[in-house]
């Protein structure tokens, strides 16, 4: 038997048995902004006594919860703000977030690129072109503008040639604004009544107007040389 195709397996079968847990077990019941301010004080208390163990679990959890897509990553983030203040939950989030992206990206690779790249090879030409010439400014605008799930992003990169490296960075920086303001809001996290109200429309605007930004710039600068050069 082909031994990728086991190992393909294997990986299937744990992200299937982490899922089952999960949702039988009902522990999306701790990612609930409810559970949170609840257990704000329990958990800060476990904090003062034990912080770089508190610190390392958070992050293994976190990790887990984005490499497997499983939902609660804003009520992670905000807890990482409410429990660790803005200076340590930015650096903690920051790392944690783009981590477990960047493994969610690998298992969407390892386990659907072929399959995919195969059924739709002729489709994905351009589609990995356009990653190879300008995939880092794509996936920074889509990591400022809060409109595609973040799962989502990580699964569809994956099927894409985009290396590992590039992909980490480049979430981690485009992630950093998003991180800031729910990091900052977990400060308050006592005032927070729905998750809905951290973000306004004018502060998902400025986010819209910050991703575009740069691929808008690097659009014009390769129409000026263009021009320039034809002149």
């Amino acid at each position: 038997m082909n031994k990728n195709l086991v190992r393909k397996g294997g990986i299937v079968a744990v992200i299937l048995l982490i899922f089952l847990v999960f949702y039988r077990l009902d522990l999306g019941r701790y990612l609930s902004l409810e559970y949170l301010k609840a257990s704000h004080d329990h958990f800060a208390g476990l904090y003062a006594a034990y912080p770089v163990s508190v610190i390392l679990a958070y992050m293994g959890i976190y990790i887990v919860a984005t490499a497997f897509s499983l939902p609660g990553a804003v009520i992670l983030t905000l807890a990482g703000g409410g429990l660790f203040g803005l200076g340590v939950g930015l650096v903690v989030v920051s790392f944690a977030s783009s981590i477990g992206a960047t493994l969610a990206c690998l298992v969407s690779r390892f386990v659907m690129r072929e399959a995919v790249q195969s059924r739709f090879a002729d489709k994905l030409i351009a589609i990995n072109e356009g990653v190879e010439r300008e995939g880092p400014f794509y996936l920074f605008s889509l990591r400022l503008v809060p409109i595609f799930p973040f799962f989502v992003i990580n699964l569809v990169m994956g099927v894409t040639r985009m290396p590992a490296l590039t992909y980490y960075w480049v979430s981690q920086v485009g992630m950093l604004p998003g991180t800031i303001v729910y990091v900052n809001a977990g400060k308050e996290l006592a005032k927070i009544d729905t998750l809905s109200g951290i973000l306004s429309p004018s502060l998902l605007a400025s986010f819209v107007i910050l991703g575009l930004f740069p691929i808008t710039v690097k659009k014009l600068l390769a129409w000026y040389k263009a021009r320039t050069a034809g002149g």
